[in-house]
């Protein structure tokens, strides 16, 4: 990164870094060591996780660079796990009609998934990511060093996402990650690599991207309702969806009870009853992926080999919860 901000088209650029109160003690003191044109930053502190994408803060991160005097040759640094960069870019796409911005993912989730692609939102009226723009990043720095700092529900948090990508594009990935006793830096790497390769392809998400979203319709709607972890609810959505596959798409129902045994080792699954899902199907509905009151969803024939835009039945969603 370092050599990157020398180059001539970073000539005269201010920077601002947002971060949280975690990155801020964690992160901060590491990045500006070794970035010279950081030490010189102003920075924005927003509240940690889930919390800072609202419009609220929002509107506080854009009236604090009007204040500053930002102007086109401002660059917004991200600093941050997956809340702060989509935060971050849904600020830079809207400030003055888009700034550069640049992200530094500081959680596995974040550096395997929500740093890369240029996908930007907040949320709203209770809803995930119902507001955002497609604004890709000048500049995806990823530094694995950043790991050390995460506590081991974390790397869960980042594995699931992992798994995800992989259950879609690579059958041997996926073996590797659901049977590594530790994840390297190799593990992290490639999977980065293919998230960049299905975005470059279909970068505003009209075809082949869609299979990133396998186990989202779910897990978007655990995440509201349950107030788990992101990558948790993802991987926790991905068993629904495994479920759902077995009996919609003919998936090997050993993958599913592989799949079962793997993620119950990893997480507490939450259990839910035929009230619950009650109130969880109207956030289903109101998924980006649904289409004329239809819930779509991604299932797989096979691990590397996804469907897109499946119509699943309510009863049909309220029998894959059940099975969760």
């Amino acid at each position: 990164m370092a050599r990157e901000l020398t180059k001539p088209e970073w000539a005269g650029a201010r920077y601002t870094i947002l971060l949280d109160e975690n990155t801020f003690q964690h992160c901060l003191p590491q990045v500006i060591s070794q970035v010279e044109a950081l030490q010189e930053a102003e920075f924005i502190e927003v509240p940690a996780g889930e919390e800072c994408k609202s419009l609220e803060v929002a509107v506080q991160v854009w009236q604090t660079l009007l204040d500053g005097g930002a102007d086109r040759q401002h660059v917004l640094v991200n600093l941050g796990g997956g809340s702060v960069c989509d935060l971050g870019g849904f600020v830079a796409a809207g400030y003055k009609r888009g700034l550069r911005h640049i992200n530094i993912p500081t959680t596995l989730l974040s550096m395997t998934d929500a740093a890369i692609g240029g996908k930007t939102a907040i949320d709203f009226g209770g809803v995930k990511n119902s507001i955002g723009f497609f604004h890709p990043a000048e500049l995806t720095v990823i530094d694995h060093a950043f790991c050390n700092t995460l506590p081991t529900e974390e790397i869960a948090n980042g594995l699931m996402e992992m798994v995800k990508t992989s259950a879609v594009t690579d059958n041997t990935l996926f073996e590797q990650l659901t049977n590594a006793a530790t994840l390297t830096k190799q593990h992290i790497v490639e999977v980065a690599k293919m998230k960049n390769q299905i975005v470059k392809a279909d970068p505003y998400d009209h075809g082949i991207r869609k299979i990133l979203n396998f186990g989202h319709t779910f897990g978007h709607a655990i995440e509201m309702y349950s107030h788990l972890p992101h990558g948790i609810s993802v991987g926790v959505g991905m068993l629904a969806a495994m479920y759902l596959s077995t009996k919609k798409l003919g998936l090997a129902e050993e993958i599913y009870l592989s799949y079962s045994k793997w993620i119950s080792a990893k997480v507490k699954l939450p259990k839910y009853t035929l009230k619950d899902i009650e109130k969880m199907l109207p956030l289903m509905h109101q998924d980006k992926k649904a289409k004329e009151g239809a819930v779509r969803c991604v299932l797989l024939q096979e691990i590397g080999a996804a469907a897109i835009d499946i119509d699943v039945s309510d009863h049909e969603l309220r029998d894959a919860f059940l099975h969760i």
